[in-house]
C-alpha cells in the first residue's frame, strides 16, 4: 500500500527531501527511502522516534508547528494526521513554510462526504464520531479550499486502501 502512495507522489516530485508527518509504524517512511527519497520523520510518539533514530534515520518529537525547517522539503506526507491536529489551518501554515514551491504534499483522513461513511451514520455505528482523538472531521470540498487557502493547487484524489470511507489528497504547493 505505501508503495503506491510513493508511487503516486513521485509523478508528481521524483526525488529530494521528504517529511513524513506522524509516522505511525514507519512504513510510508521506509517505503520512501526505499524509492531514494532522503526522508525525515516526525511524531507525538517518543517511541517511534526513538526507534527511528536507532535505524539511522532523522526523526524529531515535535507539533508540526514547532519544527524548526523552512523551504526545505519536496515532499510532505500526513497520512491520517490532520484530523488529530486542534487548529488545522496553522498546522498547514507551518507545512507549506517547510515546503518548496512545486513539492507536494499527501494528505489522508476520512472522507465525511461517502456512502459508507452516510451507512454508518445511518446505523448508528460510524466509528469516527466516537473517535475521541479526531478534533475534525472533513469532506473532499472542504480539505481541498483548506489547502487552497493555504498555498496548495489540488492535484489528485484516491480511495484509500488502508480504512473504509478514506480519501487520499495530494496537492502541490504553489
Amino acid at each position: 500500500v505505501s508503495a503506491r502512495i510513493v508511487e503516486r507522489l513521485a509523478r508528481h516530485v521524483d526525488g529530494g527531501e521528504w517529511l513524513d508527518i506522524g509516522v505511525g509504524n514507519g512504513s510510508l517512511l521506509f517505503t520512501a527511502a526505499e524509492w531514494g527519497y532522503a526522508v525525515t520523520g516526525t511524531d507525538l510518539r517518543e517511541e517511534n522516534v526513538a526507534k527511528l533514530r536507532s535505524l539511522g534515520y532523522e526523526a524529531y518529537c515535535a507539533d508540526v508547528e514547532e519544527l524548526p525547517f523552512r523551504n526545505r522539503f519536496s515532499v510532505v506526507s500526513m497520512a491520517d494526521v490532520l484530523e488529530h491536529i486542534p487548529f488545522p489551518a496553522r498546522a498547514l501554515k507551518a507545512v507549506s513554510a517547510m515546503m518548496k514551491p512545486g513539492g507536494a504534499l499527501f494528505v489522508s483522513m476520512p472522507n465525511m462526504d461517502t456512502i459508507v461513511w452516510r451507512a454508518l451514520h445511518a446505523s448508528g455505528k460510524n466509528p469516527y464520531w466516537g473517535e475521541i482523538e479526531h478534533y475534525h472531521n472533513f469532506d473532499r470540498k472542504r480539505l481541498v479550499a483548506m489547502l487552497a487557502a493555504h498555498g496548495f493547487r489540488f492535484a489528485e484524489y484516491n480511495i484509500s486502501e488502508r480504512f473504509r470511507s478514506c480519501m487520499e489528497i495530494i496537492a502541490i504547493k504553489e
